[in-house]
């Protein structure tokens, strides 16, 4: 039989990390699309929109185990205008997640809970996707320096010029 305290305090503690996330990668994409970034600010909207989908499938699966989904965030949000910060924070989070949901994968499992174990293995395999391509644009920084913003912001304005951004 499912232990459903243990799945519900599991999924609600997975909840409050993506919502954290959610509310950082927001923070960041609207910094970002008011500095010019708008293509990194466009990824941070696009994976914020992504941890927006596993909050419901976490909840999704706490209301069917008749729990209470807790819509609280598990951390304020990081005051940082660094774009480079930003991205390490980004990957820090991804890899905090990527940690908590495999060892709550295998708590799950424990708790003769394999569909909440499932879940937590589905949404591994989409935060290594995020945490790879933060890592990424990590790198891209590293190799282009200055530049890579630099060629964002220069596409923006291009955007601009030619009357396709909107206001």
């Amino acid at each position: 039989m499912v232990k459903r305290e243990k799945s519900i305090e599991l999924l609600n503690r997975a909840v409050a990390g993506e919502m954290t996330a959610l509310n950082q990668y927001m923070y960041f994409h609207f910094l970002l699309e008011d500095m010019g970034y708008e293509l990194i600010s466009g990824y941070f909207k696009r994976t914020a929109i992504a941890e927006m989908m596993h909050v419901e499938r976490l909840a999704e699966r706490i209301l069917f185990l008749k729990g209470e989904v807790e819509m609280k965030p598990s951390d304020e949000v990081a005051k940082i205008h660094d774009v480079k910060q930003m991205l390490e924070k980004a990957e820090q989070l991804e890899t905090d997640t990527i940690i908590c949901y495999n060892q709550w994968a295998r708590e799950a499992g424990d708790a003769s809970d394999a569909s909440t174990k499932k879940l937590f293995e589905d949404l591994i395999v989409e935060e290594e996707a995020h945490q790879d391509r933060f890592d990424t644009e990590i790198e891209n920084m590293k190799n282009f320096g200055d530049s890579y913003l630099a060629l964002q912001s220069i596409e923006n304005s291009k955007k601009a010029a030619s009357g396709s951004l909107t206001t």
